[in-house]
């Protein structure tokens, strides 16, 4: 028997909802997947597996569609996870993918207590671990400076402070008033003993370099 519409369709609100949850927490910490992408992946997936328990008539396998999702969410994970300079980046926000993705197929199988436990533990496990902080960890430093001298003394600065660089942009923003002036964005691996404070105490020594944000 079909459940009534509106039934359907919390399903599938409750699974976007949860799924985005892990997403914000993933996009506070500047990472490859956001709200959006875990939203959009828990709400796919609560429809997919509403689809297959009620809309199909006859015999019909209800698994098989859910069990597919699995597997596709591979995809979209490996799209996430990066290998660089000898180091791995996105392999938890690949999981969260796939954890995702898990939690809007138990929504949309009506499982809501359990699919608000799996979101319960998955954030209390990422924050945990963030405060904890036992190993390494990647900090997104934006800064600006004046003039190519002083982009040159920060990266220098920086690097002498033992600072790994992981990947970098720089843009340059000129105006009349400030012709040399560019923005450098730039991914450090850390160790767990190096805080963001100590980094803003560090470019704030420098003259004409500006903090723009850090991101852990």
């Amino acid at each position: 028997m079909t459940p009534p519409i509106w039934n359907l369709i919390l399903r599938i609100l409750v699974a976007g909802l949860l799924g985005g949850l892990v997403g914000l927490e993933r996009e506070l910490r500047a990472k490859e997947a956001g709200v959006r992408t875990h939203f959009l992946v828990a709400l796919g997936s609560g429809l997919l597996m509403v689809i297959s328990q009620f809309g199909f008539t006859g015999s019909f396998d209800a698994s098989r569609v859910a069990a597919q999702v699995v597997s596709g969410m591979g995809f979209i994970g490996a799209g996430t996870i990066i290998f660089q300079k000898n180091a791995v980046r996105g392999l938890t926000t690949a999981a969260g993918i796939w954890v995702a993705a898990a939690i809007g197929l138990a929504c949309g199988g009506g499982m809501y207590l359990l699919a608000g436990a799996a979101t319960l533990m998955a954030l209390l496990i990422l924050e945990l671990m963030n405060t904890l902080q036992l190993h390494d960890r990647n900090l997104t430093v934006a800064w600006s400076v004046d003039d190519k001298d002083a982009l040159m003394r920060s990266l220098g600065a920086l690097r002498a402070a033992g600072l790994n660089v992981l990947s970098y942009t720089l843009q340059q923003e000129s105006t009349a008033e400030a012709p040399g002036r560019y923005v450098m964005r730039a991914e450090f691996r850390v160790s767990r003993k190096f805080s963001a404070e100590r980094l803003s105490a560090l470019l704030d020594t420098l003259s004409g370099v500006h903090l723009e944000s850090i991101v852990s």
